[in-house]
């Protein structure tokens, strides 16, 4: 069992939209965010809890049309759980208002006007003084095979939309955090999510959100062959194999991260409900587990020389497509909190 330490940084913070994302329709039930947060809350391990939780700004959890006196409600009640608010989800698709940021005139400024929004509220949730920290999370709303059609062309329009998006996010005093995960057009290789970083080159601005479960993806070249790191036979059993790997990843994206989501992946993909298939987020403790959740996560956490980075101040766990029966167990909640204080307690700081 992780022993709590002194360390109070890295902030740690339980993902909220595992309840939404891929639930709903032909899927299981939605689950509501009160019980997310009743969850949260509620685990406990040597007399450490989570410090926060991380939210989708999306009906029925938080309306992405919110108003002050909406966000003032949420507000007292994250904070009557003892918990804060870190990074928020920008709803940037389309079914959502959003639109593909590679797309039309049309589908961009729909992208634009989710990130204004999600800007907005996370501004104002400052104001109130509930989100200490954290992004506001987007992708490219757009699924590779889209973004195949024209690789260069689609990488470019993808480049200016996050540009302007990056203008909105300074206006409201945010940082947008871009996610790596396979299922994202132009974000699907970490060489093309490094591209795209460097091409709209506002770095202060627009960082890089890692998920040990989705980014481990990246090593294998799911949806990107020509960018694998491994052969797609790897072993990733053996250790020095995949510590390599992730060593070659790490270096090139760690300089950009500033949002991380600690995770568990077993080397394979899942989509459920209408959410295309991406990196398998399993149970910390799943005899399938590839990764040493600890260890790995120093692979973000410190720089090549060992080094503290000290650039991200919260980790969230992301239980993504987790059936609701495991989500409804509070032992899912405490292991999960036993993971992320050893993360904490091996890489943390005061």
């Amino acid at each position: 069992m992780a022993k709590a330490s002194a360390n109070t940084f890295p902030k740690l913070h339980n993902a909220t939209w595992p309840g939404l994302v891929g639930k709903g329709g032909d899927g299981e039930p939605l689950i509501d965010l009160d019980t997310m947060l009743e969850l949260t809350a509620a685990a406990e391990v040597d007399g450490v809890r989570f410090d926060g939780v991380d939210l989708f700004l999306c009906a029925p959890h938080v309306d992405i049309d919110s108003d002050r006196a909406a966000l003032e409600c949420l507000a007292a009640k994250v904070r009557a759980k003892g918990l804060a608010i870190g990074s928020l989800v920008a709803p940037v698709w389309p079914p959502t208002g959003g639109g593909s940021a590679m797309g039309s005139s049309a589908e961009r400024r729909g992208f634009l006007t989710q990130v204004r929004k999600a800007c907005r509220i996370g501004q104002e949730l400052r104001q109130m003084g509930v989100r200490p920290y954290g992004a506001v999370r987007v992708d490219s709303a757009t699924n590779p095979a889209t973004w195949a059609a024209d690789p260069v062309g689609n990488s470019a329009r993808l480049a200016v939309t996050l540009r302007e998006a990056c203008t909105i996010a300074e206006d409201h005093g945010e940082r947008l955090a871009a996610e790596g995960e396979i299922c994202w057009g132009g974000m699907h290789s970490w060489r093309e999510m490094l591209r795209v970083l460097e091409a709209v080159d506002r770095p202060q601005t627009l960082g890089f959100q890692a998920d040990m479960a989705h980014t481990m993806l990246y090593l294998l070249g799911y949806n990107a062959p020509a960018d694998r790191i491994l052969p797609a036979n790897a072993d990733l059993g053996d250790k020095a194999v995949l510590d390599a790997a992730l060593a070659t990843l790490t270096a090139a994206l760690r300089p950009w991260t500033i949002d991380l989501h600690i995770a568990q992946n077993d080397g394979t993909v899942k989509g459920s409900g209408s959410h295309d298939k991406t990196g398998r987020h399993c149970l910390p403790d799943d005899p399938n587990g590839k990764l040493d959740i600890a260890r790995h996560a120093g692979f973000w956490l410190r720089d090549a020389q060992g080094a503290l980075t000290k650039a991200i101040p919260q980790i969230c766990w992301d239980g993504c497509m987790f059936p609701n029966a495991v989500m409804r167990r509070p032992e899912t909640w405490n292991s999960i909190l036993r993971a992320m204080v050893a993360v904490r307690q091996a890489h943390g700081w005061v």
